[in-house]
This record gives C-alpha cells, structure tokens and sequence, in this order.
C-alpha cells in the first residue's frame, strides 16, 4: 500500500513539475494498454519497449496502469462481447489460426475474447486518452498549480524552515 501512495504522491509532483505534458499524456495512454492487459503477456513487453525508447513518462504508466487495471473488470462484458465478435468474424479465420501457429504471437493470449476485446478497446481509445489527458494536464497547470502558488498559504509555506529544510532534501534526493 505504501508503494502505491508513494507512486501517487511521486505522479502529484511530476504533474507540478516542468516536464512535458505530452510525455505524461503518453505515460497515461501507454498505461490504459497496460491496465487493460494481461500482467504476463507480449503486450505488456511491448508497451514497456515502447515506453524505455520512447520519451515516455514511465511514473505516469504505473500509476495509470493500476488504475485502469482496477477498473477493467467493470468493462469484461464489454471486453468479451467485442473480442467475441471479433474472434468469431468468419473472414479472419485463417489469420487467427495462422497467428496461433507462429512462434511468440500466441504469448499476447490473441485466442481469449476478454483479451481481444481489451486489446482493441485499449488501442482504440489511447489517442482518445492521450489527447483528453494532455488537455487536463495543461488546464490543471494553468488554473489550479498558477492559483494555488500565489496564494497566501503558498506563500507562507515557503518562507517556513520545514519548506527550506524538504527543498534541501528534494535536491539531494531527487
């Protein structure tokens, strides 16, 4: 539990922090694919991949991930309904059975409707995520982090020893 309340507190600062928006956006993206997926699979593998060669916030993943991974269940009937109809669909047949017998492709576990479903539910809402995330990072910066650091209580906190003493830390520590 303290694991995740550290993440949780770490992606807070990364929000208040200068890096890009579009690093965190993909971060949140990439994490709705690793949510939706299964935890041992090719996909998983490739996201990580992605996110290690990539300029991709790999805080903002994890925490996303677990989040999307809590709420993914709520979404199976949806999840199986649409991988059924996809695994069912009689022009795809000899794909699929094709796929099956190559070497690593039947690692991303293709054959289960759950995980088709969440496959391509998560590849199609990505850019969706992506975009929707980037705009509330942006507009969270603008009006909450711009608000809350000329008030007064910012500024009191920052004239404290507690402030001077944890901003020593920060640079230390990182």
């Amino acid at each position: 539990m303290t694991i995740l309340l550290k993440q949780l507190m770490t992606f807070i600062n990364l929000l208040n922090s200068d890096t890009g928006s579009n690093q965190i956006a993909a971060g949140i993206a990439c994490g709705l694919i690793l949510g939706f997926a299964p935890l041992i699979s090719l996909q998983v593998l490739l996201v990580f991949i992605c996110i290690f060669m990539f300029r991709i916030q790999i805080g903002a993943a994890l925490v996303s991930a677990v989040f999307f991974a809590l709420i993914a269940w709520l979404f199976d009937p949806v999840f199986s309904s649409v991988g059924s109809a996809i695994l069912e669909a009689e022009s795809m047949r000899s794909v699929f059975a094709a796929m099956y017998n190559m070497p690593l492709i039947p690692l991303t576990h293709f054959n289960n409707s759950i995980t088709m479903g969440a496959g391509v539910t998560s590849l199609a809402l990505a850019p969706f995520v992506f975009f929707a995330s980037k705009r509330l990072i942006l507009s969270y910066r603008v009006q909450i982090v711009q608000r809350f650091r000329s008030s007064r209580v910012w500024k009191l906190w920052t004239g404290t020893v507690f402030f001077k003493m944890y901003s020593t830390y920060e640079k230390f520590q990182g």
